[in-house]
């Protein structure tokens, strides 16, 4: 009718998810899925089981990589390793960001709050984001290493080398799968996996490296393979650091392309005149959100329209949080 709907947005408003907006609708936010298979990225909330579940795993995967991390460094020096020194440099990375992961996960069981709205469900991105960067700082240190015992070779023991990597290898394989069965698509326990990943490979070039010195005498394969190593792991490390940069900076996620959800409104309702301010993003891979804006067509009653944008919304991309303001069109034109 004649009121103007005078309201300013912040598109990353709170909710306490029963509370009721003062432009007269409710917001409905149950995870009901439309009867069919969505991406990992658009997810329901984990469940607490499953929660702990990935906690554990993150726990039991610290336990083992520190518990034979400093077996690794004894063993690279008196070996003479570098590709041994490289491993164990990196699994203590991965024991502190393991731990660090094991921190988020437990303090992101703490309720939301007047002043932490979301909860500490961030504090997760965060660990792989700063997991992320510290694989790029054990590849550098990796990459100088290498070019220093080119230029200066030195001894390696090739045989204390080799069980020394075979055990390696065989607590990374189990570190690995422990966290293969949990992690699912958490970017989190992601991380921490790359960590593992990391070593993982690590450990079977050194095996590969022991193995050439012992049946050759060949010195320089023990960086060179080492190299190869850091390569791998800068590979994974910019994967993590795009992915947790992209939720931080409040990014859409993956597969929400926000004028195709607009377009599409307008065109498939017809109560919507108009879809915009549409804003997209995620609290964590498992949590993404939307806030948008309808103008109402001529007649169509506010609530209906409402119900079937979240309805619509829910269909095409499988978002599950959805908040809809919804403006006359008169009203807007004043």
């Amino acid at each position: 009718m004649g009121a103007e709907h005078n309201h300013t947005h912040d598109h990353r408003h709170t909710h306490d998810h029963r509370h009721t907006h003062d432009h007269g609708h409710t917001h409905d936010h149950g995870h009901v899925h439309a009867g069919h298979s969505h991406g990992p990225t658009l997810s329901a909330n984990d469940s607490p089981e499953a929660r702990r579940s990935k906690e554990r795993a993150i726990l039991i995967a610290a336990v083992l990589t520190g518990g034979f991390m400093g077996a690794e460094v004894i063993g690279g020096l008196v070996s003479g390793s570098l590709a041994l020194l490289a491993d164990a440099g990196h699994m203590l990375t991965d024991f502190a960001s393991l731990v660090l992961a094991w921190v988020a996960f437990r303090l992101a069981r703490r309720p939301a709050d007047w002043k932490r709205t979301y909860g500490f469900d961030r504090l997760s991105v965060l660990a792989a984001f700063v997991n992320g960067i510290t694989l790029f700082a054990v590849a550098g240190w990796i990459f100088f290493e290498a070019v220093q015992r080119l230029r200066d070779p030195h001894e390696v023991l090739g045989g204390l080398m080799l069980w020394v990597a075979v055990g390696g290898l065989v607590v990374n394989v189990l570190a690995f799968w422990v966290l293969s069965r949990a992690g699912g698509d958490n970017l989190n326990v992601r991380a921490a996996a790359l960590h593992v990943m990391g070593d993982m490979l690590g450990s079977v070039a050194a095996i590969a490296a022991s193995l050439i010195i012992i049946w050759t005498g060949w010195t320089p394969i023990d960086p060179i393979l080492s190299v190869l190593v850091a390569l791998v792991i800068l590979r994974s490390a910019w994967a993590v650091v795009r992915e947790s940069g992209h939720i931080l900076l409040e990014g859409a996620p993956s597969g929400f392309d926000t004028r195709a959800v607009s377009a599409d409104l307008e065109a498939t309702l017809p109560g919507v005149a108009r879809a915009h301010h549409l804003h997209a993003w995620s609290i964590t891979q498992e949590r993404p959100m939307a806030t948008l804006e309808v103008e109402l067509a001529p007649g169509a009653a506010a609530d209906d329209v409402r119900r079937a944008v979240k309805a619509r919304v829910r269909e095409t991309t499988g978002m599950e949080h959805v908040t809809v303001e919804v403006a006359a069109v008169a009203a807007q034109e004043g």
